[in-house]
């Protein structure tokens, strides 16, 4: 089965385009500027600077490289997420908004697919630079394509003083809620950053619409994918919310058991030309789009019915001399599952097409006992029948 493959909508492009050429800046130093944010976001994070939006260089990087990678990992989690309810205006909060991520996948998402209601978008974040870019790619999308049933509201305020969820408040319930890269970068100094983390999401979810769904998504780091885990572990104790994807199972993340793993997910893209300029320059390689995420709901609904046969796959197909192995994860915790070659068949043969976030259903997996143990090694065998049923 193809995966599927995504790109930034070109009319996305031309907005973020627009406003970057009309800067001051040269490709050279741009390039340089993304380098050093690229270096600052996942080897010395402890050195970024939250207000490195409202620097004219830096912000300007972070629109030509970031925004556009950003925004489509945030458009591939709106095509995952359950059809939204008929409403006559949908509500989306977009926290710790930067110049607009989630506020611009939204509008194109909303555009793109024509749905009937109108938009409504409530922008909060601490940097009046980034939010002033936000408004302004915000109308230069809506003057190209005529549109008048959208409304953009920006608050800046300090997210972790909390005055600014009752600023917003009177605009709820919100359809939609989305964190994008937010979390990690927020109560760092706070004494059990784990569970300030948790107290904000919880606060952000009592402005979220009973049908609505909360989107999180956070780097591919192990560091941040870990804080996430603990978060989601401790909103599901607590019985806040409910796991929509990429969990298949409410119990605790197994991937918090040994202090290595992580969890996250590696979609296939197309980068635009933009991006492939920049990746020469510095010497990058952006394939595909890495990152870590929750959709979370208060109704129950889940991506796929959960069932001991289903699972989520959470590494690479690994190719090994004579068989083939991957990482599942459901509510019977991780496990390792191969199939050797010989015992390829007709009934099994989707396992060949199994990548990092599949959904897959599994007849039966055997596990052989040596010595009295019974080996953690799960096989495959040439009768048993797999499938994908979502490949995401």
């Amino acid at each position: 089965m193809r995966r599927l493959n995504t790109t930034v909508s070109p009319l996305l492009l031309d907005a973020i385009n627009e406003l970057v050429e009309n800067d001051r800046f040269s490709q050279e130093r741009l390039a340089r500027a993304v380098a050093e944010l690229s270096r600052h976001f996942t080897k010395d994070r402890n050195h970024l600077r939250r207000t490195y939006l409202d620097d004219d260089l830096l912000g300007a990087a972070y629109l030509q490289y970031f925004l556009p990678v950003n925004l489509a990992k945030i458009q591939l989690l709106l095509d995952e997420m359950p059809t939204p309810e008929p409403v006559e205006r949908f509500s989306v909060l977009d926290i710790g908004s930067g110049p607009g991520t989630g506020t611009l996948a939204a509008l194109d998402w909303w555009h793109q697919r024509k749905l009937p209601s109108a938009l409504s978008v409530t922008a909060v974040d601490g940097s009046p630079g980034a939010l002033r870019q936000a408004k302004q790619l915000w109308d230069r999308y809506c003057r190209s394509v005529h549109i008048q049933e959208a409304d953009l509201r920006t608050y800046e305020g300090n997210l972790e003083r909390r005055a600014w969820l009752e600023q917003v408040r009177q605009r709820g319930p919100f359809d939609l809620i989305i964190l994008a890269n937010c979390l990690n970068e927020i109560f760092a100094d706070a004494g059990d950053p784990s569970m300030a983390k948790t107290t904000f999401v919880d606060e952000s979810l009592a402005v979220l619409a009973p049908h609505g769904s909360m989107m999180i998504v956070e780097p591919a780091l192990r560091e941040t994918s870990r804080a996430l885990h603990e978060v989601r572990d401790r909103l599901l104790q607590e019985k806040r919310c409910t796991i929509y994807s990429p969990c298949l199972h409410e119990g605790n993340c197994p991937a918090l058991v040994k202090p290595d793993d992580w969890c996250h997910e590696e979609r296939a893209w197309e980068p635009p030309v933009s991006i492939q300029k920049i990746d020469e320059e510095v010497g990058f390689i952006k394939d595909a789009l890495k990152f870590s995420y929750l959709l979370l709901r208060k109704d129950g609904k889940t991506i796929v019915e959960r069932q001991p046969d289903v699972y989520r796959v959470v590494s690479e197909l690994r190719e090994l001399k004579g068989e083939k192995r991957a990482w599942l994860c459901n509510e019977q915790g991780r496990q390792e599952v191969g199939r050797q070659d010989r015992l390829a068949s007709p009934q099994n043969q989707g396992f060949d097409q199994w990548h990092r976030g599949a959904i897959v259903q599994i007849e039966k997996i055997v596990h052989k006992e040596r010595g009295g143990k019974v080996s953690t090694l799960g096989r495959i065998k040439q009768e048993a029948a797999v499938q994908i049923i979502k490949p995401v």
